[in-house]
């Protein structure tokens, strides 16, 4: 059984954050959005769909495809490309999930059977392609070279990242600018990528498509900031996984990278022993879980989430106040909060 941890109360707030305003405001664009996902889905092969649909039907709040509609209408796009765009993202989010299930053999996936378990490996990296494939077809459509520049690299980046996580992995040596450069890479970049190509198809000035990039790029380093701390200190419904996947698959996240460098050498040695070796054996997990506990590294984590966090609110600070700023606002404290 699992110890939850408290987090550190800090900044209370009269109405728990909520993303209900980037909902109602992309709302009509999302279902078509939607109807345009199931229907990108669909092939002749049966497995496609099934194997597609099992995960984007499984719940994902669609935060990434919302935050590209959200920033196309705070620059005042006025066309048709940012639904497809939206429909990309969503798409390159997906095979992200498809291909690491694979790489980590993680079992569960938001609260459900991760798609190599019913299908099989071979098919989740399949499909996982053909979605990036039809990503792509999508992003050609729109006709804008800029978008389609930023999301390929974006595509590049994300692959780049997690080829480096899976060098990091059960490395104690990894430092906290090595591991916060892994997740800007896998993570933070299709947020950024997500929130860039707004302003772009809307033609707007350098300055503004950087405000949204680096909105984006700060949002996705404290939401997996988050991730990370909920994994020994959160819930099974918080994770739609298993809480403390993340140290049996031996993975170095930083409230790991913050209690090696605060422990002693006996702590280090456990560490190693279950990360390095894998060689957990029954109450690691609660030992674990209490060892970062002692050194405050989940509040730190969170803590750091909550700076990334205010810079990308800053971000957003050239932009007028108005309904749409506001949703962004919300969208990072909501981010920020799952910790809580």
């Amino acid at each position: 059984m699992a110890v939850v941890l408290p987090f550190d109360p800090v900044a209370e707030v009269s109405a728990a954050p909520s993303i209900e305003g980037i909902v109602t405001l992309v709302r009509a664009d999302m279902e078509r959005v939607n109807a345009l996902i199931l229907s990108r889905t669909g092939s002749d092969v049966t497995m496609i769909p099934e194997v597609a649909q099992h995960l984007i039907s499984s719940g994902g709040k669609r935060l990434r495809p919302m935050l590209t509609l959200a920033t196309a209408d705070l620059c005042g796009y006025q066309g048709e490309g940012d639904v497809k765009l939206a429909a990309s993202v969503e798409f390159m989010h997906t095979a992200t999930l498809l291909h690491d299930d694979v790489v980590d053999d993680s079992e569960m996936r938001r609260g459900k059977l991760a798609a190599r378990m019913l299908w099989g490996n071979e098919a989740s990296v399949l499909v996982g392609d053909f979605l990036l494939g039809q990503a792509f077809r999508m992003m050609i459509e729109v006709g804008n070279l800029t978008a389609l520049d930023i999301l390929s690299t974006a595509a590049v980046v994300i692959a780049e990242g997690e080829v480096a996580q899976l060098a990091a992995a059960k490395n104690t040596a990894t430092s906290e600018d090595d591991y916060l450069a892994v997740i800007r890479g896998k993570t933070a970049e299709l947020f950024a990528a997500a929130c860039e190509v707004g302003p772009v198809l809307a033609g707007r000035p350098k300055l503004e498509q950087a405000a949204c990039r680096s909105y984006g790029m700060n949002l996705g380093i404290a939401f997996q900031l988050i991730d990370d701390a909920l994994d020994y200190g959160g819930s099974g419904a918080d994770l739609g996984k298993n809480v403390g996947d993340d140290f049996r698959e031996g993975k170095i996240t930083l409230p790991i990278v913050l209690a090696f460098r605060r422990g002693d050498e006996e702590e280090r040695a456990f560490w190693r022993r279950c990360l390095e070796r894998g060689e957990i054996a029954e109450g690691d997990l609660e030992r674990a879980i209490a060892l970062l506990a002692g050194h405050k590294t989940i509040a730190d984590t969170v803590e750091r989430a909550r700076h990334y966090g205010a810079m990308a609110k800053d971000a957003l600070g050239i932009f007028p106040a108005g309904p749409t700023r506001s949703a962004l606002i919300d969208v990072v404290d909501f981010c920020v909060s799952r910790a809580h």
